[in-house]
């Protein structure tokens, strides 16, 4: 919709006043077939009382996540969020908290982003974490822009396992460049990564448990990557994960982003979410956001501090890492909120339960005639292979109430051999009825 002065004397004054010909050539840069023919079909004046009435039936329609089985991940998973956390962030002092542009006098949003920082930094296994970013994708694009101000080198390798909107993002950071090497989706396999190396790579980035399911041999990518001079990108989008399987850190990442959604921060259709970034501390002068640091007052009393600022809100633009303008710290808070009340043993309770509900689903699926599982290894989520175009069967399964999983041609269109494949993921949600509706109906389906 497009806002103009009433009067054709006050628009002629605004056009003149700019330079523009006519209200047209306000919208030149809009591709002329994505806009409206004609106004959207709304009711006019109508009552607040109706505008609510008519939004409520239009969201009755809704299929949401709590609805019936469910069986979507592919970088965003529906796990329980405690009560607490809820309840916590929508306190008035943390609810009205943004930015704090005189940060020292708030003392509890830099405790909170500490603590923050310090359990991604334990997570992770590596030597310090940021304040968090926008989100996974955008965190990974930050990642590879600060792997090319380490380097010197302009060279990127994207595994085939990487999530096609991280992918995507990277290209829209990067723009039209040669020396960003993405290769093919990879079902199966990690591709042939490790053999594209050369001493002009900067970094390679890889994913796992990968957009497929399957879990990466860290160590050996970190030893052929350093072994020419660059750097291990790691990508988590299930956070969950790292309660049980070894840190990124301790396998030779040299920066690790994840996706913190899945901790404190339910699905809300797809955001906002938070980006956690971690990394070497030799590495701390390049890693873009903010980074909050422990200190004592003129009285010698525990305080918090912005130790490094690198964003274009604090510096000159030609000496910052990043123009990120926000944390999205009421995400993070969440986070750490959930993380906090599970502890350690919570968390590798949490994460041995969703591999367990896993191992379930997977052994449901294997039996079902026509049904071929892909993944040897997997954490909570697994790709499998029908024989079919799958996302038919998705929408036959969607009608029955069941949402099962994602066609992996919805993410990657025109990508060979991906169109009858289906990415599931179980968390500790999935019940045992939920994998037994599913199988009954895929079967069936599938007859």
């Amino acid at each position: 919709m497009r806002y103009l002065p009433h009067s054709d004397a006050e628009r002629a004054d605004m056009l003149a006043l700019i330079g523009g010909p006519d209200a047209d050539a306000l919208f030149s840069a809009v591709p002329s077939d994505l806009l409206l023919r004609q106004p959207p079909a709304l009711p006019a004046h109508s009552p607040e009382f109706s505008v609510e009435a008519r939004m409520r039936a239009l969201s009755a329609r809704n299929h949401a996540a709590g609805d019936g089985p469910f069986f979507i991940g592919a970088g965003a998973y529906r796990h329980h969020v405690p009560a607490t956390v809820d309840h916590l962030i929508q306190r008035s002092e943390w609810l009205t908290a943004y930015t704090p542009y005189q940060p020292e006098i708030s003392q509890g949003t830099l405790q909170m982003l500490f603590e923050f920082q310090t359990q991604v930094a334990n997570l992770t296994g590596m030597e310090v974490a940021n304040a968090s970013l926008y989100d996974g994708s955008t965190a990974t694009a930050e990642a590879v822009l600060m792997a090319r101000r380490l380097t010197r080198r302009n060279r990127i390798l994207l595994s085939g396992g990487l999530h096609p909107h991280y992918r995507d993002v990277v290209r829209t950071y990067l723009g039209d460049d040669d020396d960003l090497i993405c290769l093919p989706a990879s079902p199966v396999g990690q591709g042939d990564i490790l053999s594209r190396l050369d001493d002009k790579t900067a970094a390679i980035v890889i994913q796992t448990p990968d957009f497929f399911g399957h879990l990466r041999d860290l160590k050996a990518a970190a030893d052929a990557i350093h072994a020419v001079g660059g750097l291990l990108i790691v990508v988590v989008t299930e956070v969950v994960s790292l309660g049980l399987l070894e840190a990124p850190g301790a396998l030779g990442a040299d920066i690790v982003v994840a996706e913190g959604q899945s901790l404190g921060n339910a699905l809300n259709f797809g955001g906002p979410y938070v980006g956690l970034m971690a990394t070497r501390k030799s590495f701390i002068r390049q890693m873009p956001g903010r980074l909050c640091g422990e200190t004592v007052d003129a009285e010698g009393q525990r305080g918090f501090v912005l130790t490094l600022s690198t964003r274009e809100q604090h510096i000159r633009r030609e000496k910052a890492t990043s123009n990120i303008c926000t944390n999205s710290g009421l995400c993070a808070l969440a986070f750490t909120i959930h993380l906090s009340l599970l502890g350690e043993a919570g968390l590798v309770r949490l994460a041995r339960l969703n591999h367990a509900r896993a191992g379930a689903l997977a052994d449901a699926l294997a039996a079902i005639p026509g049904v071929t599982l892909l993944n040897r290894t997997f954490f909570n989520e697994m790709t499998i292979r029908i024989g079919r175009p799958a996302a038919p069967v998705v929408e036959a399964l969607a009608r029955r109430g069941i949402l099962a999983g994602v066609p992996a041609s919805r993410l990657l269109p025109g990508e060979p051999e991906v169109d009858d494949l289906i990415i599931l993921a179980a968390t500790e949600l999935t019940s045992s009825e939920d994998i037994a509706a599913l199988s009954a109906a895929l079967a069936e389906e599938l007859k």
